[in-house]
């Protein structure tokens, strides 16, 4: 039994969502059971809901760098209130919960020979704090024995929201953002990161990791976004 295990037992906490004592985790197995979960037909490599459980169009038209996405849950309420939470209003306990929900999600996914969070520029850290992908990745990484590397990969350019850019101009907001300065010949690597919308901020670092000499790319999301009317 692990110190978080103990921990849990001795000292019960509060569902983030409704408050009632939980010993298993942030949430309590009814609002656990009712987050929503990511679950429909999807393309493989984007994790957009497609009923045929294809490759999807945008990916056939402009294939990304990664190779296949995991996504927990839905960007949906209630992740549209936790996530910028946890990202603008430094609510840490949010992370865990997060991170808990990803495991799940990924457990019976290929292992990646190690985990690496999507880097803030230093200038946001700075802000911030702390970096909110990668308090999510550590949680993940306990649950699931992985490595995790925060050292390899830096965020060199601090580039605008990408919030309200269409497609072709968030990958062009994103060119040269990235630089991978790590030994990655060869491995599998699971990127982690809070929401997925287009994957342009996904796809750019994976290209980066793909030119250093990384097998194959991974992406691990806590949630995703939804096209309208899903």
């Amino acid at each position: 039994m692990n110190i978080r295990s103990i921990i849990n037992q001795i000292l019960p906490r509060s569902c983030l969502l409704c408050g009632s004592a939980t010993r298993a985790g942030q949430f309590c197995p009814a609002c656990l059971a009712d987050l929503p979960w990511h679950t429909p037909s999807q393309c493989p490599q984007c994790a957009t809901p497609v009923p045929s459980g294809q490759t999807c169009g945008g990916c056939l038209k402009h294939p990304p760098a990664f190779d296949r996405t995991f996504a927990a849950l839905a960007y949906a309420f209630p992740l549209d209130r936790l996530i910028p939470h946890l990202k603008y209003h430094g609510q840490l306990a949010i992370a865990p919960a997060l991170g808990e929900c990803l495991a799940r999600a990924v457990a019976a996914a290929p292992m990646p020979d190690c985990m690496i969070a999507m880097p803030l520029h230093p200038q946001r850290i700075r802000e911030r704090g702390f970096n909110h992908a990668t308090e999510i990745a550590r949680d993940v990484a306990t649950r699931l024995g992985l490595p995790l590397d925060t050292r390899s990969c830096q965020r060199i350019r601090d580039t605008p929201p990408q919030t309200g850019l269409k497609h072709l101009a968030r990958r062009r907001n994103l060119r040269g953002a990235f630089t991978c300065g790590g030994d990655v010949q060869g491995l599998h690597i699971a990127l982690v990161d809070d929401v997925m919308t287009t994957g342009s901020s996904l796809d750019e670092l994976a290209a980066t990791l793909k030119r250093a000499g990384a097998r194959e790319v991974t992406c691990w999301v806590a949630a995703r976004a939804l096209p309208p009317g899903d």
